[in-house]
């Protein structure tokens, strides 16, 4: 099956591997879990992922090395980010050997589905954890399941490294002290309207502004936004209603230690652009995508360019995508060989 895939036209979408990790909680404990070939969940009407969103989710990545084997990227805050959604909608967490464990039993399992080196594409991998078993009441449920399944990607953006437009939406993304900080569904379904908007608008996706004021970027869809000063600064909203991106937290460091910006987490005001003189997006799924423009209103702020990625958020993805597949030396414990 693995040769009919064309490793340089691959999109980003589902495409079925043969194996993925299941385990279940029942009774105050996870069972040891394992491989299967099923990849349809059966559940109770009644579950409470169906009705209430108990769930939550994980994106991460495994990376074709040039000598042919296989990294991991920081799957330890994979598994920190899983279990800090699990406490907030009050699910058991997964330990973090079990899930670490669980994702590598899964990259073994479809290595053959691991893109080759230089294609740019990845395999991605989704943890997903649910309240599952009868409960129609508003409370935790009785069971829930952990599964990981993977899949071979290209880029999540068609023209991966070159610049898109955003525009700012009316919607939030979430509230204030709300769900805004973890990976729930409910907080994606939320998005694909102001999405949609966009997309009818020509845009690439949507900017979300800080709920309380609606003054500060919070995020771009689905990604952290990032910008880069005229004075070598690197820097990122912070706001409680926003998912601690691994990829944000990475580039944070990277343009700190390796390029020698000024890294800051602060406020990013939507009616002071100026001071950027580069924006991008980031997260798992997207790594980087350069912002060539934002429109507010009636104003449409560009930033480096349009068509062309700025010389400091080029050599951001350079450094971090070299990490990523083994080509530059990696901060330590960042990366796990799998094989």
């Amino acid at each position: 099956m693995e040769n009919k895939i064309n490793w340089e036209e691959l999109g980003f979408s589902y495409i079925k591997t043969p194996w993925r990790f299941t385990a279940k909680w029942q009774d105050g404990q996870w069972s040891h879990g394992a491989l299967t070939g099923d990849n349809q969940l059966t559940i109770s009407e009644a579950s409470t992922a169906l009705h209430y969103g108990q769930q939550c989710f994980e994106g991460l990545k495994a990376y074709r090395r040039k000598d042919g084997g296989v990294n991991l990227f920081r799957p330890d805050q994979n598994s920190q980010r899983l279990n800090s959604s699990a406490r907030r909608l009050y699910m058991p967490e997964v330990p973090e050997e079990m899930f670490i464990d669980a994702v590598e039993q899964v990259v073994k399992a479809n290595e053959a589905f691991v893109p080759p080196y230089g294609t740019g594409g990845t395999l991605y991998i989704r943890p997903l954890l649910i309240g599952i078993g009868d409960m129609i009441g508003v409370q935790p449920a009785p069971e829930y399941l952990f599964t990981v399944f993977c899949m071979p990607v290209g880029p999540y953006f068609k023209g991966g490294l070159t610049p898109t437009n955003f525009i700012v939406s009316d919607y939030d993304r979430a509230a204030p002290n709300g769900t805004g900080a973890i990976k729930v569904g409910g907080n994606y379904a939320a998005s694909l309207l102001p999405g949609q908007e966009a997309h009818d608008k020509n845009f690439s996706d949507c900017i979300y502004l800080d709920p309380q004021t609606h003054t500060k970027i919070e995020e771009v869809g689905s990604a952290n936004f990032f910008g880069i000063t005229k004075d070598n600064e690197f820097v990122t909203p912070q706001s409680p209603s926003i998912l601690p991106s691994i990829t944000k937290y990475s580039l944070l460091y990277l343009a700190e230690h390796r390029l020698g910006l000024t890294a800051i987490e602060g406020d990013v005001f939507v009616n002071d652009l100026d001071r950027f003189i580069e924006a991008g997006a980031c997260g798992t799924a997207a790594v980087i995508s350069p912002i060539g423009g934002i429109q507010y209103g009636e104003k449409f702020h560009v930033f480096y360019s349009e068509t062309e990625v700025g010389p400091v958020t080029k050599k951001l993805y350079d450094e971090l995508t070299g990490i990523q597949f083994g080509d530059k030396e990696a901060p330590e414990n960042w990366i796990i060989e799998v094989l």
